[in-house]
């Protein structure tokens, strides 16, 4: 989309805070109209806190006052909420923004509530695509995700701080059902950050500018930051709709960009960086290099979703989670297409630190791998292992009724239950599209005969082992 970008310096008379660079008067005379407020938590205003409408990045003085000039692009004017302060929701969907059409009707303040509690330790999970598309599908995700994620919000306490990120396709094109969504949200008892997706969208209105209006209009913001703790989490838009039917690709607008490189610059350097997109970073952005660029060598993870399989790639000091989805291969069965379960992420932030673990819809924490034994006649005996959020910092080791055969070895294939539920036209019902994935997060070994039962031992890089058994048929 073509949006001019520019940005206004203001400064309060009583010492506040130099906000953005000068750029011309014919800059400000097309950014509309000066947008002031505060933001307060029991009627005292909060200073340093970060206030943006997209475009310009500003922060609130010593009495919480803020002052920015509206860009004409602008959908809303919305706070990066300050670690130790609650989230501002409406029945658990977060609401901290103002749509750009209230401006003008009401002050442009913000109210937070403080915690009372520390949040340098606090715990998220991301959903990815859960993407109903029908009843049935809304019946799936009620009746089989949202008790998942209830027993493991119960699990954790109830002083546990916790919040969720859908990171897209929270909907398949049906935006009707952005409603039935939120109902889900709400019967899950923790805030949610939304994440557009490439389904989430308006198609055949324009282009890329209007594609967003729906989601919008539920959910605010497609970009936007919050705190909690030490902890910088960021929500981006990289789904670009190109202006036909369902045509889209993987980008990062300009603009974006440089609302992101302002809105860190506002964030300690040791501080954890949580970014949430849609389209896999590493694979599905063309121009993930200039997002790289501006994330320089901060500690950073990325929350991605779309593919319907789960992928972790490391690049230096930039660590991607591509997850499996909520719906697995589209509501059709317990499994996404390269043999991951239906299910989610599970994170835990300790300071500027991170841990995770996969959580298989219906299944206990420790559910992190499964044994096959594929029958190949005139081959030597083997199992072969999925290990489905597998890193290179994990280590694998098997024992053959009890003795230990060393590691595993790594492969690249098709998870078998993967290939015979999903393979071919008819497969599976009544979504035949979907298709078995290649996954290099299978691991085989040779079984020695006359062995009974093997068991495989996983640990990840937290030091967790998790263990799976095999009778050997």
């Amino acid at each position: 989309m073509k949006r001019r970008f520019f940005i206004q310096q203001i400064g309060w008379i009583t010492g506040g805070v130099l906000l953005t660079p000068f750029v011309t008067s014919a800059a400000f005379s097309n950014s509309g109209r000066i947008i002031k407020g505060k933001v307060r938590a029991n009627g005292k205003g909060i200073a340093g806190v970060v206030i943006s409408d997209g475009y310009s990045v500003v922060t609130t003085d010593n009495k919480g006052r803020y002052q920015l000039s509206l860009h004409a692009a602008a959908s809303s004017v919305f706070m990066s909420t300050p670690a130790g302060y609650a989230f501002n929701q409406e029945q658990g969907i977060a609401r901290h923004y103002i749509p750009a059409s209230k401006l003008n009707r009401r002050s442009a303040d913000f109210e937070l509530v403080r915690l009372g509690k520390d949040d340098n330790e606090h715990r998220f999970i991301i959903w990815a695509d859960p993407q109903v598309k029908n009843k049935s599908d809304v019946e799936k995700m009620m009746t089989e995700s949202v008790p998942d994620v209830q027993r493991l919000v119960a699990g954790a306490g109830s002083g546990t701080l916790f919040h969720g990120i859908a990171v897209g396709d929270i909907v398949w094109d049906e935006l009707g059902l952005f409603a039935e969504y939120d109902k889900a949200v709400k019967q899950m008892g923790i805030p949610f950050f939304q994440c557009l997706g490439n389904h989430d969208m308006d198609y055949n209105k324009g282009d890329d500018s209007v594609s967003d209006d729906s989601f919008q209009e539920t959910y605010g913001p497609t970009y936007y930051s919050f705190n909690r703790g030490k902890a910088h989490y960021v929500v981006m838009d990289d789904v670009r709709y190109l202006g036909k039917e369902r045509e889209y690709d993987g980008f990062i607008t300009q603009h974006q960009l440089d609302w992101l490189k302002k809105d860190l610059s506002f964030v300690p350097k040791d501080h954890l960086v949580i970014l949430c997109l849609h389209i896999p970073v590493h694979s599905g952005v063309k121009n993930n290099q200039d997002l790289y660029a501006i994330l320089g060598d901060r500690n950073v993870h990325i929350m991605s979703g779309h593919t319907h399989y789960n992928v972790n790639d490391i690049k230096g000091n930039i660590y991607e989670h591509n997850h499996g989805t909520v719906c697995g291969a589209w509501w059709t069965g317990p499994i996404c297409g390269d043999g991951t379960p239906c299910g989610y992420g599970v994170y835990t932030v300790t300071g500027n630190e991170l841990s995770w673990h996969y959580q298989s819809t219906g299944k206990e924490i420790d559910y992190q791998l499964k044994i096959y034994q594929p029958d190949k006649p005139g081959q030597p005996e083997e199992i072969l292992v999925n290990i489905w959020n597998y890193d290179p910092a994990w280590k694998t080791e098997y024992f053959i009724d009890g003795i230990s055969q060393g590691a595993l070895t790594q492969t690249e294939g098709f998870d078998p239950l993967a290939y015979a539920s999903l393979l071919g036209p008819d497969l599976p019902k009544p979504r035949g599209f979907a298709e078995p994935k290649k996954t290099n997060h299978l691991f085989k070994g040779l079984i020695n005969k006359p062995g009974k039962e093997v068991k495989v031992i996983a640990t990840d890089r937290f030091g967790k082992s998790y263990k799976a058994m095999h009778q050997i048929g």
